[in-house]
């Protein structure tokens, strides 16, 4: 849901800063590189120090890559399987330093054994959500269905909920306590998410092989 309305309101308002990069001679692959790199930077030199608010707002500087490369490449007519490629590698990488951020902090510092695990379960659910849609479309299903919490949900609740927690630095009390409740939640909605398209992947498939079984049938019976 929030992947849908969020990213044209984004690709609304970025549109002006993409045409400004695209004058500079920028390419949406720099922008895609320099982006990721900005993320896994800010996720994993924060991150493990909790150092939560600071994190979140370098990584959120750097985010917004996401849409302003592939608006570049629309605006230069190269929408391309490369760069598509390149995106989604990317973004894999850019959520596991998040997550992996997390985790370190709570193995070291944070010193929750039960919350580092949670934040390894958010790190490795992600992964194979996007990787069950990925397969689910390279064997030909239309995996149709978006889930509960996509990426877009995952990385709304858990910056926004780390930025906060991180004021508990500056003295708002009780604040903390929002991270270890977003991770309980992204890890369950992406449990949810997962099973949703395993079960959408294993209804397709079932459907797809009736209808071929059907159309072999029906060539068999006009010979």
């Amino acid at each position: 849901m929030l992947n849908k309305y969020a990213r044209a309101f984004f690709t609304r308002v970025l549109t002006p800063f993409a045409a400004f990069l695209i004058r500079r001679g920028v390419s949406p692959d720099t922008v895609t590189l320099i982006g990721t790199a900005g993320v896994v930077a800010g996720a994993l030199v924060f991150y493990p120090m909790g150092e939560f608010f600071w994190g979140t707002v370098v990584i959120t500087l750097f985010v917004f890559s996401d849409l302003v490369d592939g608006n570049m490449a629309r605006q230069l007519g190269r929408s391309s399987r490369w760069g598509a490629f390149l995106d989604s590698t990317l973004d894999r990488v850019a959520d596991g330093a998040v997550f992996g951020g997390f985790a370190l902090w709570y193995a070291g510092g944070g010193d929750d054994n039960v919350l580092c695990a949670v934040s390894i379960f958010c790190l490795a659910s992600g992964q194979v959500v996007s990787y069950t849609k990925a397969r689910g479309e390279s064997i030909g299903l239309p995996v149709a269905v978006n889930g509960l919490v996509e990426r877009a949900e995952r990385l709304v609740i858990s910056l926004v909920s780390a930025g906060l927690a991180g004021l508990h630095a500056f003295g708002v009390p009780g604040i903390q306590y929002l991270l270890p409740v977003a991770l309980w939640v992204v890890a369950v909605g992406s449990l949810v998410t997962l099973i949703q398209r395993v079960v959408t992947v294993r209804r397709e498939s079932a459907e797809a092989e009736a209808a071929e079984r059907q159309e072999t049938r029906g060539s068999e019976a006009a010979t």
